[in-house]
């Protein structure tokens, strides 16, 4: 059994309240408000207007052209179809003070004068949206939830009515009352709100407090798609226009008639007419008149917003599509041709072909020819880069990574991909957590190799003194340059030892000891060991004692290293004060935006909200950078 909305053919019902007065404006005709379908006919709701008397034993039923036997009462006295009204009350900051008293008030006048077999619930929207009475014939109740109504900042209007609407049920003749002083403030549109109320096919009528202009179209927009009416009202005329909606609900007439036997279809305008001392009044609609018949669709639905795919799953295909092209065509970039082919691989190559001979191995896909297909093509693209290579180069080395400079620029791209397709995920198709997740895979490998890097170097610092200090005693032993340097891989620890150990390689592949040395300072970019380089250079040069030359050198290391922790230590405190300042503004957006999102939304959804967090950042910016420069000391 489906309702159905009113479709009048001479006049629609109308209760208007004009600003500060309480007098309702009487209509000419009535309509049919909700028809249900029975085994042996129809049961019909009929609002009928304030002005008309009708004469309830004179009614008459039309079906399909058809006259039906019916019968008429006051819905109120004899009702099997269940009726609910439900209240959407605006409990915003905006309504403190008479408008709230107003409001409570003319809600009470409502649920004392609604009628007894009217189911009554109450939605209270806000900042958050509560249901604090679910429809109920318990008015005592329903007067005490109003009573207890209280504000709270924002106003959530249409996730208010659509809690309403979903309050109100699927079942007999529905109602919304909404009432509201302000625009919503929420992140849901007032597109599927209206779609979501022709949807539920129910009667929403919209009181607007102390409203006009443009703050009354998007109520406008919300009675249309009910069906229903904008009464603009005053604190004065609130308790009246409450009174006249029920007053309507109270004026409803239940007639109930015989389909007739003649009537071939489903579905049939239905006319219900009602003598009065002035005259006939009729209401007629389209509807089903068959029991069991499927819901009359009377025009195209409205499609509700996030009702087909969500968006975020276009963007996810678009990403999904842009990984498998690059995969493709990883796949058909052919290896370098002539590239020499090692005595290793060829070997590798010819075991592999006769254990294909020998034994019938099912077809695979060989990742590894893929992967190196990738590498080469990464190589191939480095070569025509050789800037890009070489500062790839040094920061791998600087991080002590083993990976090659093709191998990093894959796994690069890969995190870059990833990190996007991650971002569109987690932001449901928002464009702008996708590009900031983007920019977090181009920018956080980097920083990670940069982390590396500082630790490596303040580890090969903090070991230089004691590295110096071993290589002199191992000249005082007795022990070439080259032994000393043996010794230091042999008994040091890394980074030094591993680095020493290529220094040793170099040696001898036919590099000065002196200039492989020196790759080791600018490798970590250590002005200490550059001295240290420095002075094993000129000693060669000049003669003397370089095991006692590496012996001040390293005290004088130590030296500088107890002052360095000393001011690290006395600007610590600076350096906690620097952080907690520079942190606290973004973490407590951060928190701002889990615990009272609405609360901060309009910075991101408004162009004045954009403007002041581009500010805050330039400002925060300039004080980090200032704040830095002041707790940084070089010793």
């Amino acid at each position: 059994m489906s309702p159905v909305r009113a479709l009048i053919s001479s006049a629609a019902l109308a209760v208007g309240m004009l600003l500060g007065s309480a007098s309702a404006v009487a209509a000419s005709d009535a309509s049919i408000a909700h028809v249900e379908t029975t085994d042996s006919g129809l049961k019909i709701l009929v609002s009928v207007p304030a002005d008309a008397n009708a004469d309830l034993q004179g009614v008459t039923v039309s079906i399909g052209g058809t006259d039906a036997p019916a019968t008429a009462a006051l819905a109120g006295s004899t009702s099997n179809v269940r009726r609910t009204a439900v209240l959407a009350i605006d409990t915003s900051n905006s309504m403190r003070g008479d408008r709230f008293d107003s409001a409570k008030r003319a809600a009470i006048v409502f649920i004392k004068s609604v009628p007894a077999d009217v189911y009554v619930g109450i939605v209270a929207f806000a900042g958050t949206v509560t249901e604090p009475l679910t429809p109920t014939l318990d008015r005592s109740l329903a007067r005490d939830v109003v009573r207890n109504l209280a504000l709270s900042r924002q106003t959530r209007l249409y996730d208010g009515v659509l809690a309403g609407v979903a309050m109100a049920g699927t079942e007999g003749q529905r109602t919304l009352l909404v009432l509201s002083d302000g625009a919503d403030t929420s992140a849901t549109t007032l597109e599927s709100t209206t779609a979501a109320i022709s949807t539920a096919d129910l009667l929403v009528d919209v009181v607007a407090l102390d409203q006009s202009g443009k703050d009354t179209q998007a109520l406008q927009a919300l009675a249309t798609a009910g069906n229903g009416q904008v009464i603009n009202a005053g604190r004065s005329a609130l308790a009246a226009a409450f009174s006249a909606e029920a007053d309507l609900l109270a004026r409803q007439v239940l007639v109930k008639a015989q389909t007739p036997a003649g009537v071939s279809g489903t579905e049939a305008t239905v006319v219900v007419t009602l003598p009065t001392a002035n005259g006939n009044i009729s209401a007629q609609a389209f509807t089903t008149v068959r029991s069991g018949a499927a819901p009359v669709v009377l025009a195209p639905a409205a499609v509700p917003a996030g009702s087909g795919p969500p968006g975020w799953v276009m963007y996810a295909g678009v990403v999904a599509f842009g990984v498998g092209l690059l995969f493709v065509l990883t796949l058909l970039v052919p290896s370098r041709a002539g590239a020499p082919v090692s005595l290793a691989d060829r070997v590798s190559h010819y075991v592999e072909s006769q254990s294909h001979a020998t034994g019938a191995a099912a077809p695979r896909v060989d990742t590894d020819q893929a992967l190196s297909s990738a590498k080469g093509a990464a190589a191939d693209l480095l070569e025509r880069n050789a800037g890009l290579e070489d500062r790839i180069s040094r920061r791998l080395g600087a991080a002590g990574s083993d990976l090659k400079p093709a191998e990093w620029l894959l796994l690069h791209t890969a995190i870059f991909i990833g990190a996007g397709l991650l971002g569109i995920l987690i932001g449901k198709g928002n464009l702008l957590v996708g590009i900031l997740f983007l920019a977090l895979g181009a920018v956080l490998p980097w920083m990670y190799l940069g982390h590396r890097k500082t630790r490596r170097r303040k580890a090969f610092n903090a070991s230089l003194p004691d590295v110096l200090q071993l290589m002199s005693g191992s000249l005082a032993a007795g022990l070439s340059l080259a032994q000393s340097v043996d010794t230091i891989v042999r008994e040091g620890v890394d980074p030094i030892a591993s680095d020493f150990k290529r220094v040793l390689i170099e040696a001898r592949l036919g590099v000065p000891l002196e200039d492989a040395l020196e790759g080791v300072s600018l490798r970590f970019e250590s002005k200490d060991f550059e001295w240290a380089v420095m002075a094993i250079k000129i000693q060669r040069q000049v003669g003397g004692n370089l095991s006692e030359l590496l012996s001040t050198v390293a005290a004088t290391m130590r030296e500088r290293e107890y002052v360095r922790r000393q001011v690290a230590a006395l600007a610590a405190e600076g350096k906690l004060s620097a952080y907690v300042l520079g942190g606290l503004p973004p973490v407590f957006l951060l928190y701002l935006l889990l615990t009272q999102r609405e609360f901060v939304m309009p910075l991101f959804t408004d162009p004045r909200g954009w403007v002041m967090l581009g500010f805050a950042a330039i400002w925060l910016g300039i004080g980090v950078f200032w704040m830095s420069k002041l707790i940084k000391v070089e010793v």
